[in-house]
């Protein structure tokens, strides 16, 4: 049997687990509106035995919670409109079209982070929420998992300016026409387009796959 003739694997498993790292030092480098660490560690190999001690950089960031918000009598979708010191040098500049988002604090649950950041950011209640799934942004180097809703609400005249003053919030809620959305997430560039983030283009692309049975 030569190699091509081989049953493709259908065990995504990975071969390893926690227990194959060594943590041999972690210390805080920087604690301000977020947090660094610097570890040195070593980890198995999958040709065998182990690395020699390797030293990493994570920017520790906990539980977030994504909320796309969609009408689905009025074929409408709520996207905020924020400044992003991250896309300062965007072609498009720092004001990002989003799904609403928040940090999960400390005993709160994932709907309750939602429906929090639903009323900070958007101005709205809703009773239906649906998950779409969780995911790493950036495991090569940060901490942080994401959790992303899908909100189903009458957007007619949702429009406003939202956000905390304490927080600094500047927040313009946009309620844009679904098929405009999708034609505009169809017709990306390189630079990224107006839609240029993992969050919302997940839960956008959940919500074509996914229309029909919102109603």
């Amino acid at each position: 049997m030569t190699d091509n003739d081989k049953t493709p694997e259908t065990d995504l498993s990975p071969q390893f687990t926690r227990d194959a790292v060594e943590i041999v030092s972690r210390e805080a480098v920087f604690e301000g509106f977020f947090t660094m660490q610097k570890l040195r560690l070593r980890h198995r190999l999958f040709r065998g035995g182990w690395s020699g001690e390797i030293e990493r950089e994570l920017f520790v960031r906990g539980a977030a919670v994504g909320v796309l918000l969609y009408d689905p009598v009025h074929e409408l979708v709520a996207l905020t409109e924020q400044f992003r010191i991250g896309a300062l040098d965007r072609p498009e500049g720092p004001w990002c079209l989003e799904v609403v988002a928040g940090m999960v604090e400390e005993n709160e649950s994932l709907e309750a982070v939602a429906r929090r950041e639903l009323q900070e950011e958007a101005g709205l209640e809703v009773e239906q929420l649906h998950y779409i799934r969780s995911y790493m942004p950036s495991p090569g180097g940060s901490s942080e998992r994401l959790h992303l809703f899908c909100a189903l609400a009458d957007l007619r005249g949702a429009e406003g300016h939202f956000g905390l003053d304490n927080e600094h919030e500047d927040i313009r809620l946009r309620v844009l026409p679904v098929q405009a959305v999708f034609d505009v997430l169809e017709s990306h560039t390189e630079a990224g387009g107006p839609i240029d983030n993992a969050a919302t283009v997940i839960s956008l692309q959940w919500l074509q796959l996914n229309r029909a049975r919102l109603g």
